[in-house]
């Protein structure tokens, strides 16, 4: 799996990698087929921003959060990502997805 961290306007540092690399996590052990991360963590005038983009097999999922404190930002940024993450995987583990029910004859 690829991570790239990235800040913009903002240095990353072993703090913030850490704690982001912390939060991914679960996120990870919920769907290992996880290729790649991008992480780009940014700062618009007082508005903190991160915004995380999942690169799975035949998807990418994409997620932002903006507040006023940056690692308030990252944990409603990973909140975020994990239900949408457990989502896709229900999705693809639902082996019975679309089929119609089965019908009945009756004998009359």
């Amino acid at each position: 799996m690829n991570l790239q961290i990235s800040g913009h306007h903002i240095e990353v540092t072993p703090a913030l990698r850490e704690y982001v690399e912390n939060k991914l996590d679960p996120v990870i052990r919920h769907f290992d087929k996880v290729t790649g991360v991008n992480v780009v963590l940014s700062v618009e005038k007082l508005k903190q921003k991160a915004e995380v983009t999942v690169h799975v097999p035949g998807k990418d999922m994409h997620a932002e959060e903006s507040g006023d404190d940056l690692y308030a930002a990252i944990d409603a940024l990973f909140d975020k990502l994990d239900r949408q993450v457990q989502k896709y995987k229900q999705k693809v583990q639902d082996h019975h997805r679309g089929d119609k029910p089965g019908l009945i004859a009756a004998d009359e």
